[in-house]
């Protein structure tokens, strides 16, 4: 296939090399197409290739990136698709396939015109490995593969089709589910990471400058964990108020991590060898340590995260006190936010809200 991937940072890189590495011809779409080789390539953590392969291009041209493509993989953060979805409406008809991974954060909505002309739009629930630059334009370590990965898509009856498409590139069992809502509720991280930054970061406001501040996941803490149980209970809650929408899916963390008590999921957390090293999204200022606001841990997974959620919430008529909170604290230390907005694409009650995703 004609594959175009979006994006050449952590996620794109991987995606590229096992497409290449299929025998597909891979262009990368990317604001810096200079610095990328021909060759790519992704290592373990010892630095051994597992995987590699040739792209065709790297490009910042729309016109030469998407016109012949068959399938658009987009790779791009979530606050950045209502942006790249238009450039990819203008510059493609209604044949290729258009995927996103991770599945979350409103992809499907910023996609909505693609969708009603015509085009297969899909998405993978979770990323199938951990990957992290070791070179831009070269190499990605990839380490923690998925066993299984999960697909869903727009209209739902092309979910099985797009499964098989990315079971194919990666060698892996994929499993077709059936409804996108499955994607959107996938309670990862935007229920992980923003209860751990309002456990780290509760007291904070403008004045407060940290000493020191923790690594995020090794550090994790018990109060991180309470409060993390408790948003993935309510996020149950809201699964449960929709029976329609068949979100058997949405997978409690209290299961995904085997960890049934506050205690068990912080010692789970601080222990998974592929969160080793991941530092807390700070700014050093002087006398020490201000919360970066500027980190996608902020600006995706509150605003692109959780605040969908909660919206989706209200539409099932569902409760959500520790969401709530959650959200008021990020409010209270944001200046200025750029939220995703169901209103904003047409989709302004349950009914809408049921069309679109039952489609």
């Amino acid at each position: 296939m004609r594959i175009t991937i979006v994006g050449g940072g952590n996620i794109g890189t991987q995606f590229a090399v096992h497409c290449a590495e299929k025998g597909h011809e891979v262009t990368v779409y990317t604001s810096k197409p200079d610095i990328y080789e021909r060759h790519l390539n992704i290592v373990d953590e010892s630095g051994i290739t597992t995987h590699e392969g040739d792209i065709k291009l790297a490009t910042f041209d729309p016109e030469a990136a998407f016109r012949n493509a068959e399938l658009i993989m987009v790779t791009m953060p979530a606050m950045m698709m209502k942006t790249v979805s238009k450039i990819i409406y203008e510059h493609t008809d209604s044949k290729p396939v258009i995927g996103v991974v991770p599945g979350n954060g409103g992809s499907e909505c910023a996609f909505r015109k693609c969708i009603e002309r015509g085009n297969v739009f899909f998405g993978i629930e979770r990323v199938p490995a951990i990957a992290r630059l070791v070179e831009k334009g070269k190499t990605v370590r990839s380490i923690g593969y998925r066993e299984e990965l999960h697909v869903a898509a727009l209209p739902k009856k092309y979910a099985e089709e797009c499964a098989e498409l990315i079971g194919g590139i990666f060698d892996k069992k994929t499993t077709a589910i059936p409804n996108f809502l499955n994607l959107t509720m996938t309670p990862s991280n935007p229920i992980l990471h923003t209860a751990r930054l309002k456990t780290l970061f509760g007291d904070w406001h403008e004045g407060v400058v940290y000493q020191s501040v923790p690594l995020f996941y090794e550090d994790w803490d018990n109060a991180s964990s309470e409060l993390l149980i408790a948003c993935d209970e309510e996020v149950q809650k809201i699964c449960r108020a929709l029976p329609k929408f068949e979100l058997r899916f949405v997978k409690s963390l209290r299961i995904h991590y085997e960890s049934p008590t506050p205690e068990a999921m912080t010692e789970k957390i601080s222990s998974i060898p592929a969160f080793k090293g991941i530092t807390t999204p700070v700014v050093a200022v002087d006398g020490g340590f201000i919360p970066d606001l500027h980190s996608r841990y902020f600006t995706a997974d509150f605003s692109y995260g959780l605040t969908i959620i909660r919206q989706v919430a209200e539409f099932a008529g569902v409760t959500t006190p520790n969401i709530d909170e959650t959200i008021a604290w990020y409010h209270g230390i944001m200046a200025e936010k750029d939220e995703f907005r169901f209103e904003d694409y047409g989709i302004t009650g349950r009914n809408a809200f049921a069309d679109f995703y039952l489609m």
